[in-house]
């Protein structure tokens, strides 16, 4: 972000008197203005901070007991353990014209996507360039934009906002435990990496140490098999291992590794805290605030689920740390961010990541019994006093890939169970795990299935973060929950789904179902001591159910299914283990044009023309459709015009040969 004003500013302060938010100080390290100092509506100029925020955490602070490992983390002379993320902020340049609202995006595995999510913009680590900035809403409304590093694992590249943590140190010998890979090897492969996606793991203990362990299968439910470990070895300096011949497609690879010095992850969770609470609670914060909204998608979506279960969304003095919370395609689960050993990339789905603990009990924000284990527990109900405005916003996918359904039905899966007073729960009905685009060449005559969809989430995802900022600013009551429940039908079993039958097109036979798992009798203070963990009973997996079209009945039914075209799946089955669906991708099957290649094609859904006598009267009711979801706040007035013009894209990419 160019500006003539300030380069590579630094500027470094301490904070003494605000040890309750156990933020220490910070260095701002670039002060610029945005984009030359242009003005976004009435909010004026903005201005971008980058640089780096320190903490020092109390492990004797009741606040900070649910973290693991803090009381075995080194301590400085003050009693305390230090810590340093990075952070950028774009707040207004005048503060009279500041909102008073933060938005604090938890980032996903170091990343940025609050600008491109709401803001309609360009995905970018650094963004400096008008369209990195897109149409610019929440800089217009004036708020202040906040991210925080909060994880210590990241890759090594230097866009990725990071947290420096300290590692557990044993009082007489250093820390000890088991650490686990899985893969399932889509082409052959000589090596495999130890880390996720490309992150950083403690590398392995001495190579002849008997808890090193290969195993190998034919699928996530197959046993599995031992692999000799004269046949294998560790290569590229720990990181990854090398087995004789390699590695063949098609087969699910596990490794069970010792190592040693684990960080103490959870201090993650607390520098989110903090900073919020600093940003609320200081006078000398650089990006000072009124409230604080945290924001989080997919991986950083479960981590406010986490958050809230261990009560670490309030700040040390007992106050709210976060006025609001949105959590964006988290489905049931939280994540592997709080124990001995964790690593917060692994997100745990039917094809990778195999039996993490991202989808444990409790599911729902009110409080259950599980029948089995006999324990009860939930989200928020009975773990504290103070709640945040809560919004759970899922996709169709969430449900097939994520257990969505736990979220609001009884453990066993006979009845719904509604949100708590502060909470609404919305679905977006067939949506992808994150927003697609159409395919790239005109349709042709072949009826399959082809991957991702162009269903547009994020014009009802930036209505619903502005129904929050009304609800936690103003106190206007947000739209009513709305997503599939069992009392209309909407949430059935696999088996009852009423998918039409087009040929060649088949669900997934395994929608995700979370898992009993037993990590061992020190699970409970965050060690696990079973690695692989042993499976229990699975709690029940349900779907919603479709309409006629195979577009799904319950929530938030955005133009294109109203209005439709074509079918949208949240599902898309996997190329190489049939019956299974592929993590995140949904698909698209276009209608038929007419009745004549309804008949050629055998295809039982209505034809185009049957529902739209002609272009002209199918964007009309796409407009009607748009203006409904407008009274109903589930999109801005704003975004009318966009979202008829995307669907005329549509209109004529099914209509064309």
């Amino acid at each position: 972000m160019r500006a003539p004003l300030a380069l590579a500013l630094v500027a470094t302060f301490a904070l003494p008197g605000v040890a309750r938010a156990q933020v220490d100080g910070v260095t701002t390290a670039h002060r610029e203005a945005v984009l030359d100092g242009r003005a976004f509506g009435d909010a004026g100029a903005y201005e971008s901070l980058a640089g780096t925020i320190r903490f020092a955490f109390d492990p004797q602070a009741r606040g900070n007991r649910a973290v693991v490992d803090l009381a075995l983390a080194p301590r400085a002379a003050d009693g305390r353990v230090h810590a340093d993320a990075d952070f950028l902020a774009l707040q207004p340049a005048d503060p009279a014209k500041r909102s008073g609202t933060l938005l604090l995006e938890v980032s996903n595995r170091g990343g940025k996507a609050m600008l491109s999510r709401f803001c309609r913009a360009r995905g970018s680590a650094r963004p400096s360039q008008a369209a990195d900035f897109g149409d610019a809403l929440l800089l217009r409304a004036g708020h202040t934009l906040l991210w925080v590093g909060w994880q210590g694992d990241l890759p090594g590249r230097g866009d990725l906002l990071r947290m420096r943590l300290p590692a557990a140190i044993g009082a007489e010998r250093p820390i000890e435990g088991l650490m686990r890979a899985n893969w399932l090897v889509e082409q052959k492969s000589a090596t495999l990496p130890l880390g996720h996606r490309d992150h950083q793991v403690p590398p392995p203990l001495e190579d002849d140490d008997p808890r090193h362990a290969l195993t190998v299968r034919d699928g996530p439910d197959a046993e599995r098999t031992t692999v000799t470990r004269e046949s294998w070895r560790f290569v590229d300096d720990g990181r990854a291992i090398a087995l004789d011949g390699g590695f063949a497609p098609s087969r699910l690879y596990e490794l069970v590794w010792a190592a040693r010095d684990p960080l103490v992850v959870g201090l993650g969770l607390c520098a989110l805290r903090d900073a919020a609470a600093f940003a609320k609670q200081s006078k000398d914060a650089p990006f000072p605030c009124k409230r604080v909204i945290a924001l989080g998608i997919s991986q950083s979506g479960r981590l406010l689920r986490h958050a809230l279960w261990q009560d670490l969304h309030t700040a040390l003095d007992g106050t709210l740390a976060f006025d609001g919370v949105l959590a964006i395609a988290a489905g049931a689960g939280r994540g592997s961010f709080n124990h001995r050993f964790a690593q917060p990339s692994r997100d745990g789905h039917r094809l990778h990541s195999f039996e993490y603990p991202t989808d444990l009990f409790p599911f729902t924000t009110r409080a259950q019994a599980d029948p089995i284990s006999g324990a009860r527990d939930g989200l928020v109900e009975g773990r504290t006093q103070r709640m945040p405005r809560l919004f759970l916003v899922d996709g169709g996918y969430e449900y097939w890939g994520r257990a969505a359904a736990l979220t609001h039905t009884s453990i066993d899966g006979e009845h719904d169970v509604a949100p708590l007073d502060g909470e609404r729960i919305y679905a977006i009905a067939s949506a992808m795990h994150f927003d697609g685009a159409l395919p790239r060449a005109p349709r042709g005559d072949d009826p399959r299935l082809l991957r991702g969809h162009p269903l547009d989430t994020v014009v009802v995802q930036r209505a619903l973060l502005e129904a929050l900022v009304a609800w936690v600013e103003r106190g206007v009551e947000p739209p009513p929950s709305r997503y599939p429940t069992l009392a209309r039908g909407e949430l059935v079993f696999r088996d009852a789904l009423a998918f039409p039958e087009v040929p060649g097109v088949t669900p997934p036979r395994t929608p995700h179902a979370a898992v009993r798992l037993d990590f061992g009798p020190r699970w409970a203070k965050g060690v696990s001591d079973f690695e692989p963990p042993k499976r229990g009973a699975a709690f029940p997996a349900l779907v919603p159910q479709v309409d006629e079209f195979g577009n799904e009945r319950g929530g938030i039914r955005g133009v294109e299914l109203v209005v439709p075209l074509a079918t949208y799946t949240p599902w898309f089955p996997h190329a190489l283990l049939a019956g299974e669906p592929e993590p995140f991708f949904g698909g698209f099957l276009p209608l038929p044009r007419d009745d004549a290649e309804r008949e050629r094609t055998h295809d039982p859904r209505p034809s185009i023309t049957s529902l739209h006598r002609g272009r002209d009267e199918y964007l009309a009711r796409v407009r009607s459709a748009a203006e409904q979801l407008v009274a109903e706040r589930f999109l801005l007035e704003e975004d009318v015009d966009p979202l008829v013009a995307h669907c005329d894209e549509i209109w004529r990419w099914t209509t064309t040969r």
